[in-house]
């Protein structure tokens, strides 16, 4: 994945403690090895602190702060899991519109594992097609997502994988989509409207 595919572009890491390392270091180095810019955008201050499968991992140096941050700087998203990082961020109302604006301008985004967290309570799985890890199965169709097992799911942009075994295969599907880019009819409205600070 050397042959500079994504050069100019920019993407979006968002995540906060608790990351699942491996989905936030290997797909960085394929996107970064295509030629993309990318930052990690933290809720966290200074570093955001990785999880290594079953204990603490690395850290890893914020270079946008979430409050400070604007998603029209950015020409893709990726969401990397992790259970603790998913589920705090998602309680972030700015975490929530900042993931918003790219389904709402159409522009590509790449969630893995627990990641879909954030994309329910922003309010734009209704009526697409993906998958994640399992036991995230019942709170996606309960938000009117078509969820399915499979390794790799890409519809209209959005690129998603079950667990750290699938990201090859999500690597690759996702600089084809990031490559793209932004294409008319790929816009989701949101089924949220506003938020409140939180």
């Amino acid at each position: 994945m050397d042959d500079q595919t994504l050069k100019g572009k920019k993407v979006a890491i968002l995540v906060g403690d608790g990351v699942e390392q491996v989905e936030l270091t290997e797909p960085r180095k394929a996107l970064e090895a295509a030629g993309a810019q990318t930052q990690i955008v933290s809720t966290a201050e200074g570093r955001v602190k990785g999880w290594d499968h079953t204990d603490w991992g690395h850290t890893f140096r914020v270079e946008v702060r979430l409050e400070e941050s604007d998603p029209q700087n950015y020409d893709a998203l990726l969401l990397p899991g992790g259970v603790m990082n998913a589920d705090a961020i998602r309680i972030h109302a700015k975490a929530r519109q900042f993931a918003r604006h790219f389904f709402e301008t159409g522009k590509p985004v790449a969630a893995i594992c627990h990641a879909p967290w954030l994309l329910i309570d922003a309010g734009v799985v209704r009526g697409r097609r993906l998958t994640s890890y399992e036991t995230l199965k019942t709170d996606l169709v309960n938000a009117g997502a078509d969820w399915v097992d499979e390794e790799v799911v890409v519809d209209q942009g959005l690129v998603t994988s079950r667990r750290p075994d699938d990201i090859p295969a999500f690597n690759r599907k996702m600089i084809e989509e990031f490559a793209q880019g932004a294409h008319a009819g790929r816009q989701a409205a949101s089924t949220v409207t506003a938020d409140t600070p939180s």
